[in-house]
């Protein structure tokens, strides 16, 4: 899985990025910070299952920290986009390249409007963020109708006197935009175009297609961040009502980034994505004053920073994963007496089967049945799983 960290240039993008993995990366208010992308591992948060069975995890990969699993998950930050995009302006080409494979969207933006479209710093509440949200969706799309135009009078003609099937050649075309045949069966019927007479479909049509497929593999969450900067609640509450689709997570990158970083320096200690923290370590002056403004200003009013909470939803409510534990009924550990060391987040729908594909081909090929570990029930392969299940996988040789 890849999420993508979008947005215009200063919005807070890479401080957001840094926030989620404390990756070293380029700060700076200046448009074009992040030339080429940066891509590291962040973690989203699953309740742990531990301590219903009375033991501690030891996790192989990501961590633990007070009851809360952190799964590993990967994240690319990509160059800041300007509108124009789709036809090279400012960083568009590569901005567009490096989002291919990505599942979902983080769209960072700058809720207090104290940015323009350029990325040029201006008085918070002079410029309406709502125009961030409508032209990175357009140019998102304009980049998938590129792709579907291209040679499409004649592959359109092509089509037609063969008699070939739209879905599947589309479906070849835009494959590395993550777009499978049956989606482009759906977007087809969504456009209702005659998939006889493909070189007739109306520029119209050919947009609303790119809308279809660009909603359905690219879907976003709204990071509202500079969310304590003036006008930023008001904006935050306004763009929510204009855009009823989308999940807006108000959020303040500046303030989770210094909560890490106190955390790691062993001054307080903190959870991320928790409504508190707790000081723990000798403060200077400022240090004390900046946690006091973090706590009153974010923490009291929003309930988080949002930095967390924003990527969670990206993962659990957009894309709908869910987290898995492999398990024994008789023994948690791993041979090397790990306790529970392993999570995997696996798409909605998935089966007792292709989890234990997901765990070794050997244990797919030569799988007999499954065991709920909670119940202790045995289950068949086509048993949908369900979120935080422990599931045992029994397997011949």
């Amino acid at each position: 899985m890849l999420i993508g960290v979008v947005g215009k240039p200063s919005v807070g993008k890479s401080t957001f990025f840094k926030a989620l993995t404390l990756a070293n990366v380029a700060i700076a208010a200046y448009p074009f910070t992040t030339i080429e992308p940066n891509k590291a591992m962040a973690f989203v948060r699953v309740q742990c299952v531990d301590k219903e069975f009375g033991v501690q995890c030891n996790p192989r990969f990501g961590y633990c920290a007070s009851g809360v699993r952190f799964v590993p998950v990967e994240l690319l930050d990509v160059a800041g986009l300007v509108p124009g995009a789709h036809e090279g302006k400012g960083m568009g080409n590569q901005f567009l390249d490096d989002l291919r494979q990505a599942d979902a969207l983080l769209h960072v933006v700058d809720i207090a409007g104290a940015t323009n479209e350029k990325g040029e710093s201006v008085p918070p509440g002079s410029y309406d963020p709502a125009f961030d949200v409508k032209f990175l969706e357009f140019e998102i799309d304009m980049w998938f109708l590129s792709v579907i135009k291209k040679g499409w009078d004649k592959l359109a003609r092509q089509m037609q006197q063969e008699k070939q099937d739209p879905a599947k050649v589309l479906g070849k075309q835009l494959s590395g935009l993550n777009v499978s045949e049956e989606l482009v069966q759906k977007a087809l019927a969504d456009a209702k175009v005659d998939p006889q007479q493909p070189a007739y479909w109306e520029e119209e049509s050919l947009h609303q297609i790119a809308r279809f497929l660009r909603k359905a593999t690219k879907p976003m969450v709204v990071v509202a961040n500079k969310i304590d900067l003036p006008h930023g609640m008001e904006n935050f509450e306004r763009l929510k009502k204009e855009f009823p689709d989308y999940t807006f997570i108000p959020a303040s990158s500046e303030s989770e980034l210094a909560l890490r970083e106190a955390s790691k320096a062993g001054l307080i200690d903190y959870v991320p994505g928790n409504s508190t923290f707790a000081i723990k370590g000798q403060l200077s002056e400022k240090q004390a004053r900046a946690l006091e403004f973090i706590k009153k200003n974010i923490l009291e009013s929003c309930g988080s920073t949002g930095v967390q909470q924003a990527l969670d939803a990206a993962v659990f409510d957009l894309l709908r994963f869910i987290a898995v534990f492999p398990g024994g009924v008789t023994k948690l550990a791993d041979q090397h007496g790990n306790v529970l060391p392993d999570c995997f987040l696996v798409k909605p729908l998935s089966t007792a089967l292709d989890f234990a594909y997901k765990l070794h081909t050997d244990l797919g090929k030569h799988f007999i049945r499954a065991i709920d570990v909670r119940s202790k029930r045995s289950v068949g392969r086509d048993h949908l799983l369900k979120h935080r299940d422990v599931i045992e996988i029994v397997s011949g040789k």
